[in-house]
């Protein structure tokens, strides 16, 4: 029993030898969950040990030929406790020891298996088992830590998770290290807190989530065999741990079916379109229910070809082939699932991309998180002026990781404009680079960064939550696609300003001077200003903002790269400094969009506030 303990250094081995008789293979867990489909009565999820789980959507179990366990979705909220306070005497005061077996097939960047925590801004406290994007994780917060004030300290492990394969994944803590397990095997540890653990005034005792006052990222794959113990367990018990159920790990990975969210055949998101060429577009729509049909189309809503979707879905994407360029086209989609129930769309239109020397008009909307109300506002503004294609600079939802923030928000505020122009977007840090976003946008390898053409303009677009600096992958990748690029008109699409008359967000400028925009982005410029960049979208902060021309950190009066901030879509609004930064030439605030319209050398932009009334413009004209 060399592997849970908590007892005096100074016990004699005697003693030892008697206490490992008595406890034989561990101690009880103060909480166990088997997460088996016998844990079930009714709506309730049964404890091994541990208040029993009111579920409040039905859970759904693998077969036990398949190993096993719950399969948890978005819609899983499993509360063993509303408050820590209710359960305190099952909670470990100085040392843990939390055990899982766990798949991941929706990775995110807070992912959740057990916890009670609050991590915002200076309320840190608590502790989780979970993971990010690619691997596990520990958090923990010690009395100890920031003079009791709380401070977590996030434990990383270095085993890149595969979705949909199981792990045992284990986090342990003994009051000066903290350890993280995959599959027996050590995977991290630090000694970066001590002391006993902190927990929060209030927060809720969670499994299969991560959860605090503003934060929800529910766990999406398998779990079962979840248990807290208030002892440190050592390496030989948890390699043992894992070996008597090491057949898991070698279980075929398992990615969960699709299942129909009700009975009624409907949308979950209306047909809207993806990445158009100048010989191609992609339709991508999501079904209540899986189906099967076509999507016919043609160069008149007689339509003359077709497209069948052959293998049942839900969320579909159908690539339009061998159309021309800059032409318009009619669409429609006649689907139908296994019972029978028939769902066709309104008949739509699109429009190819445009070639060289062809005029173009695109609309500019960024930051619709949270706020369908503002951005369906925006989009029928935009609607009206008839756009070619729409660039969204990223934070299009408030929760990527949430499914619920693009059905419910995201595409219903945009309904009615994306089913007939196409949208290019980048990620914001507010998608946290969820699976959601790879999902619902058909973009070019590796997609989170990647390029497109439009007339006279080449756009790049860059993920600025990822390393941009000058040794990084998408660096080096700009300056190539810069230097290749022999388009008249160069633009750069990216979440974070590299300028910004922001009062907080980058130094509270009521107090000081701050950075006056994200200096990460800033490392950018050096391109833009060598390969003649000309105007440079972003999004980030929730105001309009337009910057002199810029070269070599400096407003110019010839030459220069315009930045451009249009965060209005939606985000709840922020405002400007006190005092003018001399880059700066417009700044307001309120929920705007933008319309640019390049026509041969002469380029001219256009900002209108929540009203459609226009409040800026701008003209580049090159043949001058």
């Amino acid at each position: 029993m060399a592997g849970l303990r908590r007892y005096p250094a100074a016990m004699n081995a005697l003693t030892l030898i008697v206490l490992s008789m008595l406890l034989h293979d561990a101690p009880d867990p103060l909480l166990a969950y088997p997460l088996q489909e016998s844990s079930v009565s009714e709506s309730t999820l049964n404890a091994h040990i541990g208040p029993a789980i009111t579920m409040e959507h039905v859970l759904h179990f693998v077969p036990a030929e398949e190993g096993g366990g719950a399969e948890l979705d978005e819609r899983n909220r499993l509360v063993i406790a509303g408050d820590h306070s209710d359960i305190t005497s099952k909670l470990p005061t100085r040392e843990l020891t939390i055990s899982a077996w766990v798949s991941v097939t929706t990775p995110r960047q807070w992912g959740g298996i057990l916890g009670c925590v609050q991590d915002n801004e200076n309320r840190e406290k608590g502790w989780v088992l979970g993971y990010d994007n690619r691997h596990f994780t520990f958090g923990f917060a010690t009395v100890g830590a920031d003079d009791g004030d709380g401070m977590m300290t996030y434990l990383t492990g270095r085993t890149a998770y595969e979705e949909g394969r199981l792990y045992h994944v284990v986090a342990t803590y003994d009051g000066t290290r903290a350890r993280l397990f995959v599959n027996g095997k050590l995977d991290g540890e630090t000694t970066a807190q001590s002391g006993d653990l902190l927990y929060p005034e209030a927060a809720p005792v969670m499994l299969g989530s991560y959860v605090d006052d503003n934060e929800f990222h529910p766990h999406v794959g398998r779990l079962m065999d979840v248990r807290l113990y208030d002892m440190a367990a050592g390496p030989d018990w948890i390699g043992h741990q894992f070996e008597h159920h090491a057949d898991r790990a070698a279980l075929p990975v398992r990615i969960p079916p699709e299942r129909p969210v009700s009975e009624e055949l409907d949308w979950q998101v209306s047909p809207f379109l993806q990445f158009a060429t100048g010989d191609s577009i992609r339709v991508m729509f999501e079904t209540t229910r899986p189906v099967t049909g076509m999507v016919r189309f043609g160069e008149t809503a007689e339509f003359d070809r077709q497209v069948p979707v052959v293998e049942p879905v839900m969320l579909g994407e159908v690539a339009l082939t061998g159309l021309r360029p800059d032409e318009p086209y009619f669409y429609q989609l006649d689907l139908v699932d296994d019972t029978g129930q028939t769902l066709q769309s309104e008949v739509l239109s699109f429009q190819t991309a445009a070639p060289r020397g062809t005029p173009i008009t695109f609309a500019i909307i960024s930051d619709t998180q949270d706020n369908p109300v503002v951005s369906s506002q925006i989009a029928t503004h935009i609607w009206q002026q008839r756009p070619g294609f729409i660039v969204h600079p990223g934070d299009l939802t408030g929760t990527g990781s949430l499914k619920g923030d693009w059905t419910d928000e995201f595409f219903p505020g945009m309904n009615g404009l994306l089913g007939r122009v196409t949208m290019y977007p980048v990620l914001g840090n507010h998608e946290q680079d969820a699976r959601h976003y790879y999902k619902y946008f058909s973009l070019p390898a590796p997609e989170y960064y990647y390029q497109f053409s439009q007339g006279d303009a080449d756009f790049f677009m860059i993920d600025t939550n990822r390393n941009v600096g000058p040794d990084s992958e998408q660096y080096r990748w700009l300056e190539q696609a810069l230097a290749a690029s022999d388009a008249r008109w160069k633009f750069v699409v990216h979440h974070h300003p590299p300028y910004s008359s922001d009062e907080n967000d980058y130094g509270d400028t009521w107090v000081g001077r701050g950075t006056r925009g994200d200096l990460r982005a800033r490392e950018l410029s050096t391109l833009y200003d060598r390969y003649d960049v000309d105007v440079v979208f972003n999004g980030h902060i929730h105001s309009y903002e337009r910057t002199w021309p810029i070269d070599g950190g400096k407003a110019v009066d010839e030459g220069g790269v315009v930045y451009t901030i249009t965060g209005g879509g939606g985000g709840s609004l922020e405002a400007p400094g006190p005092v003018r930064p001399d880059f700066n030439n417009t700044v307001r605030l309120g929920h705007h969009y933008c319309m640019v319209r390049v026509n041969g050398g002469t380029l001219e932009f256009f900002a209108y506030d929540l009203d459609n009334q226009l409040f800026d413009h701008m003209r580049i004209d090159k043949a001058k």
